[in-house]
């Protein structure tokens, strides 16, 4: 029987030969290394796959290259950048964290990993992964590739989202993690889990892993890691308004907190019933409508059933809008804005109406 230190050994030293031979050392945010390169990678990177990220980081890091230039930008820009990655909360909490650096630490990244998990929208992972990563500290990670990773090693049974599985999770990770070369250790697991070790079809005859694996010699790897009890989505219903004077189509800004927080999007109405009374609401009264094929957004914890209205005004409106709130976006001209997906999605619905 391995004693714990030579499992840990054996464990890192396989990982890390691995790594030597087929990790990736070419993605965008592994040159020229930073602690702010890595943030802002992990941070996409969370919920969303790296052939997705790779565009969206490079053209993020050409408009805010550094911690200062990120706290200090609009917020709008921000969100324009991030716009089709969904998950718009991370957006907003990378620019919270980036002000906090700028005003706590003097535009420096922390060092001490207490201080890095108590920025805006970082915990214990992610702190981890960039202390690691980009300062070559000893910090162990476990985000969704590692925890596949470890829990078919190990055949831990349940859902990693269960707080005491997640925790048995968290101690093989902690025991695991070699105190030298633990930035290549700590990119080793995460490539495993993202190439190796996949949920659906794993390359078991790859993998430096393959003895004394329990899922594999338990030919359970379908099974692990526990999925996640299944719940009823529940639907909601909106119609979205979409007023349309030539090439300007009338938008607003949502509040900083909520569903599309801080996004562009259109104003609603619950039912095609009450459009007429909602379209009142703004002011808007001589129009045709149009109505576009309906269609389902998908949140983690709901779906949503969008039947789009466009309100073809049939002459200049008068409205006034308050340009802090509202603007008449014009397809010929677009602004540089964050929009909602099915704003984004229904705009480019609309190019087609010129």
């Amino acid at each position: 029987m391995q004693s714990q230190s030579q499992l840990t050994s054996s464990f890192a030293n396989r990982i890390l030969t691995w790594f030597d031979s087929h990790g990736r050392k070419d993605l965008p945010w592994q040159q020229g290394k930073t602690p702010y390169s890595v943030w802002v990678s992990e941070i996409m990177l969370q919920q969303t796959q790296v052939k997705t990220v790779i565009p969206y980081y490079q053209k993020f890091m050409l408009r805010f290259p550094d911690i200062l230039s990120l706290a200090s930008a609009p917020q709008d820009e921000v969100l324009h950048h991030w716009t089709g990655l969904g998950y718009y909360a991370r957006a907003r909490n990378l620019q919270k964290a980036a002000q906090v650096i700028r005003d706590e630490y003097d535009g420096a990244f922390p060092q001490d990993i207490d201080d890095v998990v108590a920025l805006p929208g970082i915990g214990r992972s992610t702190a981890g992964a960039v202390l690691s990563l980009a300062c070559g500290q000893h910090h162990s990670i476990l985000d969704g590739n590692v925890k596949r990773v470890l829990a078919r090693y190990f055949a831990v049974d349940g859902w990693p989202g269960k707080k005491d599985v997640e925790q048995a999770l968290w101690q093989y990770s902690d025991s695991l993690t070699p105190s030298s070369r633990t930035g290549d250790y700590t990119q080793a697991m995460m490539d495993m889990g993202a190439t190796i070790c996949t949920r659906s079809k794993p390359k078991c005859d790859s993998c430096p892993l393959q003895q004394g694996c329990l899922a594999f010699a338990q030919g359970r790897q379908s099974e692990l890691p526990g999925r996640k009890p299944k719940k009823d989505i529940p639907v909601r219903t909106t119609v979205m308004l979409i007023p349309m004077w030539q090439s300007q189509i009338l938008i607003y800004q949502r509040p900083p907190a909520g569903l599309w927080g801080g996004l562009w999007g259109f104003y609603e109405a619950d039912t095609l019933e009450t459009l007429d009374e909602a379209a009142q609401q703004l002011g808007l009264s001589d129009y045709t409508r149009v109505t576009l094929e309906p269609f389902r957004h998908t949140f983690s914890h709901f779906h949503l059933d969008i039947q789009p209205v466009i309100l073809q005004l049939k002459q200049p409106t008068s409205l006034q809008v308050n340009e802090k709130q509202q603007i008449w976006y014009d397809l010929l001209n677009q602004p540089n804005i964050g929009l909602a997906a099915p704003t984004k999605k229904l705009l480019t619905i609309c190019e087609t109406q010129l």
